[in-house]
């Protein structure tokens, strides 16, 4: 060893250079691993263990997910993708789209492969073929898929330059793919993937080979416009599942099932609470037994939100474009919107709420005592959805929000934040949603407002939640471009979560249509406005009410709560008289005095999810009392009119809450 100065020890030049050319590659528990060359995720993998080189399924190089062939030549933090990753299930099912698109071109030739992602649960392909689809060719085609899958075909990825691929592709006869890579700006490169003799265009990434994938199942055919335009062709779409293992495809699979059984659509048919049709497109007609549990939601909202500091309104459906040309909805939604013309002017069927609570706000000279000012509304709005994306109750045309705005300062966000928060899981556990996931969306990379405020915005949200005490997740980027919002998400009986409510913080729109309030220093300034709701969309609310409770809905919010049927005509004069007793006592009753056996009502009364079944025969009609039956079967025994009326009240009050 070379020494300078008898002291210091110098690393030898050969091995000083050989350290600085090492490949350092740091792993999640912050263990480094060193390399004398590029290597790729699969290697990574292998150099960890045998075990996870076989579970690889993609990796994350700094981030960012990439295929297990990717070289990493620059030191980076890597992770192995496996299938305990909630990255995996992207991968998998989009590389079973692509298992399905090769199963397609090889039963049907002709068909053309056009555009194929992932969505929620599953994926989809759309195919230009001349051959219609039928479920027996599902069948074989799922059949075939697997045949793939057992050969373990390599997955590998290309890249070509931009018109080297649009030739490439017309050359097989690919026209949709080559149409798709035209319309990408000259200089992107092309990346494809290979499996067999199939090649497909995509970004990816995919799993190593097609033996990875086996938990899938195609689950429905559709048609789908190409681009979704109704002025191009219609497509042929096939709609499919993948999961990690089959145990979860056998999970999801069961559940459904079981959702299609708790579709509100057909309960809704069964039950008589509404329906629709082609002279009203996505618009609700409600019939008595659905319109009296609206009208209990709406009634139950609005005395929460009259006891919590809210003043409801009511603005008109028809407003001047002018309007929301100002407030900047026609420039983001105007194709969404409804219009009219009338005396020589443009209106719109308002969308949304917010512009008209602003002009209520701004009727007279508001003062920082006057604030917070809450104003809520259960308005009515108009979105033209497209006809494909209209679903039941769940995505309509017409519908009302339980909507409100609360208008504040600077200092208030947090309170009146936290205050709402806590009425949103009061209202919820009404409704017997225990289960919330919350998320807090931050600032977009297009957004107004200084750096500044929006870090107030966000931590006035966040600590709003720390307060409340609940956990909640980051959608980092994913605010609105006014301002940051949180997300409340329900999980139902089957696992599926649905965003009702929301809390957006806005500090753009009052500005826009010029809404101020006299500081405590004299001068105007404009308010901060949160737009807030709990329930969203009524109909969509009841929608997932059908479907979390199969239709059996708790006793406060069932349209009939109580059926008195009598064993024999001598029991008529009785029954009448103990309805008009129980709907005085504000129940929601009826009789059935039909000449039939008391045990086909009780029957038919129980498929119509009717809480309590009150039956009456001589013995019930001389003592003046009940027998009374509930919807599960129980016998309760024989009650008192007033006891009856007590029990029945009770359970209302109770709603939907689970009682400890």
């Amino acid at each position: 060893m070379v020494v300078v100065g008898g002291s210091i020890p110098l690393v030898p030049i050969v091995l000083l250079t050989a350290l600085t050319c090492m490949l350092l590659i740091t792993l999640p528990d912050g263990t480094e691993k060193r390399f004398d060359a590029p290597v790729s995720v699969a290697d990574i993998a292998a150099s960890i263990g045998a075990g996870l080189a076989k579970a690889a399924l993609a990796g994350r190089v700094n981030g960012v997910l990439v295929d297990t062939s990717f070289v990493v030549k620059d030191d980076s933090s890597i992770s192995i993708v496996t299938d305990k990753d909630p990255a995996a299930l992207e991968v998998i099912r989009h590389s079973t789209a692509h298992l399905l698109a090769q199963a397609v071109k090889l039963l049907f030739p002709e068909a053309q492969v056009t555009i194929g992602p992932v969505i929620e649960n599953g994926f989809y392909y759309d195919f230009a073929c001349p051959h219609s689809f039928t479920p027996d060719d599902l069948t074989r085609i799922e059949e075939k898929m697997a045949e793939l899958a057992k050969q373990q075909l390599v997955v590998t990825r290309g890249v070509l330059p931009r018109d080297e691929a649009i030739q490439f592709f017309k050359s097989i006869g690919e026209n949709y793919k080559a149409q798709i890579i035209a319309d990408l700006p000259v200089t992107e490169t092309i990346s494809t993937y290979q499996q067999g003799d199939f090649i497909d265009l995509c970004r990816g990434p995919h799993v190593p080979h097609t033996g990875k994938l086996g938990a899938f199942k195609l689950t429905k055919l559709a048609g789908a416009y190409w681009r979704g335009d109704s002025n191009n062709e219609m497509l042929q779409r096939i709609y499919g599942t993948a999961w990690e293992n089959k145990k979860s495809l056998d999970l999801y699979l069961t559940n459904l099932e079981e959702a299609e059984k708790r579709d509100h659509r057909k309960i809704g048919k069964t039950l008589d609470l509404f329906h629709f049709q082609e002279e009203a497109p996505g618009m609700v007609f409600w019939h008595p037994n659905g319109w009296a549990i609206y009208q209990t939601i709406q009634t139950y909202i609005a005395n929460k939100l009259m006891n919590h500091g809210y003043s409801e309104i009511k603005t008109p459906q028809l407003v001047d474009l002018s309007l929301w040309k100002k407030s900047g909805h026609w420039d983001m939604f105007g194709e969404e919107m409804f219009t009219v013309e009338a005396d020589d002017k443009r209106y719109a069927l308002k969308p949304m709420n917010c512009p008209c609570h602003v002009q209520v706000f701004k009727q007279g000279l508001r003062s920082y005592r006057d604030l917070p000012l809450r104003f809520a509304e259960f308005g009515c709005c108009h979105r033209n959805e497209l006809s494909g994306a209209m679903h039941g109750l769940m995505r309509v045309r017409q519908m009302v929000q339980d909507d409100a705005h609360i208008f504040c300062t600077e200092d208030q966000i947090e309170s009146e934040a936290f205050s709402f928060i806590k009425l949103l899981i009061d209202v919820y556990r009404d409704f017997g949603f225990e289960d919330i996931i919350l998320k807090l969306a931050t600032r977009p990379e297009k957004r107004l407002g200084t750096d500044a405020l929006w870090d107030h915005a966000e931590s006035a949200l966040g600590a709003s939640l720390a307060q409340a005490g609940l956990a909640f997740d980051i959608k980092a980027g994913e605010g609105a471009f006014y301002g940051p919002k949180i997300e409340f998400h329900l999980k139902d009986c089957l696992g599926r979560l649905w965003q009702c409510g929301t809390l957006q913080l806005d500090y753009s729109m009052p500005a826009r249509l010029e809404a101020s309030y006299i500081g405590e220093d004299s001068q105007r300034k404009t308010p901060v406005m949160l737009h807030r709701a709990i329930l969203g969309s009524l109909e969509r609310f009841i929608g997932i009410l059908i479907e979390h409770t199969a239709g059996k809905l708790p006793v406060w919010l069932a349209p009939t709560q109580a059926v008195l049927m009598n064993i024999t005509d001598r029991q008529t004069d009785y029954v009448n008289e103990m309805t008009y007793f129980l709907k005085n006592n504000g129940i929601r009753a009826k009789s059935d005095l039909r000449n039939e056996k008391i045990g086909f009502k009780i029957r038919e009364h129980t498929l119509q999810c009717v809480p309590y079944l009150l039956v009456v025969g001589d013995r019930e009609a001389e003592t003046r009392t009940i027998s009374v039956r509930t919807q599960q079967g129980a016998d309760l025994g024989v009650f008192s009119i007033e006891e009856c009326i007590n029990l029945i009240n009770k359970a209302i009050e109770q709603r939907s809450r689970v009682m400890d």
